[in-house]
């Protein structure tokens, strides 16, 4: 148990270093409101430097994709409309278990506002225990572990697809439709895998992505509390002394924080555009250079931010989302109707997640019943490890 004696001792130094970022934040803030407002007055010339230049920055930078001094503000969508989501939790392998294997369950919700027809609201659980499926990404030097959390994040895609399939027959040709997921669609992680364990990720996933794109139907990522810095590296440029931007020839041997351009250094983008946004205010569009996206084809990705009443997200969409004006418009639209509706965050999102999500209960429950059929199937020494074992009982 905690001792919250020596915790409480240490909890002045917290307060003092979060007031000293805060005095560092405004700083930087001040600084970044200065560059944005001649970002815009150069922006032909930036994007023209870092299309020259972009390879060889150390930090992920985005580019706008628009006119960056142009932003709208958002008004929620009334007329009827589909909205789904999936979301992801799953029950991790242990060898002090019964049996090694792992569980994902996928929480899937479709509501159709407007169609008189009632959501669907259900979960779909898929066991893994075959050798391949435990044992396989041990040649690629991936943790099962890891290799659970990218399985689930194929899971999730995939049952997005599947669902659009299934529901649309419910939906008119003319209804505004969205598939909204939770977090990212620019998977950085992908990046470090080797190519053959990366292709057995991408392949089935962008073409679940295809599957929305031959239906018409937009898909949007959504990610609150965002951490990212892409739009902000992108006014660093201006801040570059060097002829070049070429920070491996110029700054090889500077450190993040003490390269020329460190005065926006670990300033996040969403702190910038909750100041800068009004109340549903959007940002421009920005086209992300995340290395991992070369080898997404026609699903390259673009982001906003959007400021809802009580947070700024950062919304991802493929490109042929983003190119689309009215599909754009549209989907962000019905994004924000989502988080009013869910009195700030987003009701599908929301349903999706307590569908997926795998409580204790559950867990022990899941044991209990696999415990049984292996009972049934003749195998006599079925029983957790001493330790699983003394862990479950009372320590009293």
């Amino acid at each position: 148990m905690l001792d919250f004696l020596q915790i409480s001792k240490q909890m002045d130094g917290i307060a003092a270093q979060l007031h000293h970022e805060s005095q560092e934040r405004s700083r930087k803030l001040a600084l970044a409101h200065t560059l944005f407002a001649q970002a815009i007055a150069q922006q032909e010339a930036l994007l023209e430097r870092h299309g020259q230049w972009g390879q060889r920055f150390p930090f992920a930078c985005a580019t706008p994709a628009g006119n960056l001094a142009e932003q709208c503000i958002l008004t929620p969508s009334s007329d009827p409309h589909w909205v789904f989501s999936t979301d992801g939790s799953q029950i991790a392998p242990s060898h002090h278990e019964i049996a090694y294997c792992y569980l994902i369950n996928v929480g899937r919700v479709s509501i159709h506002y407007g169609a008189n027809r009632y959501p669907l609201l259900d979960s779909q659980p898929r066991i893994y225990y075959q050798p391949a499926d435990l044992y396989a990404a041990r040649a690629w030097g991936i943790a099962l572990e890891q290799w659970l959390s990218y399985q689930r994040t194929l899971a999730e895609a995939v049952a997005l697809a599947d669902l659009a399939a299934e529901q649309e027959p419910w939906a008119t040709p003319a209804m505004p439709r969205l598939a909204l997921c939770d977090g990212s669609l620019i998977h950085w992680e992908f990046a470090d895998l080797p190519p053959t364990a990366r292709t057995q990720l991408l392949t089935p996933m962008l073409h679940a992505w295809d599957r929305l794109r031959s239906r018409g139907i937009p898909l949007i990522g959504y990610i609150s509390a965002p951490r990212a810095t892409e739009s902000l590296n992108f006014l660093r440029l201006l801040q570059c002394p060097f002829p070049s931007p070429d920070c491996k020839q110029f700054c090889a041997q500077e450190t993040a924080e003490t390269s020329p351009c460190h005065r926006l250094f670990a300033l996040r983008d969403a702190a910038f555009w909750q100041q800068h946004l009004p109340v549903h205010g959007v940002s421009p569009l920005w086209q992300s250079h995340a290395p991992i996206l070369s080898e997404y084809g026609d699903h390259r990705v673009c982001f906003c931010y959007l400021r809802g009443q009580d947070e700024l997200v950062r919304l991802e969409m493929p490109e042929w989302v983003a190119q689309d004006p009215p599909m754009y418009l549209g989907a962000l639209r019905l994004v924000l109707s989502q988080v009013l509706k869910g009195q700030g965050y987003p009701v599908t999102l929301a349903e999706a997640h307590n569908r997926a999500v795998v409580t204790k209960g559950d867990r022990q429950r899941f044991f209990a019943l696999l415990e049984q059929h292996l009972i049934r199937a003749g195998i006599t020494h079925v029983a957790p490890s001493a330790k699983e074992s003394r862990k479950r009982r009372s320590l009293v």
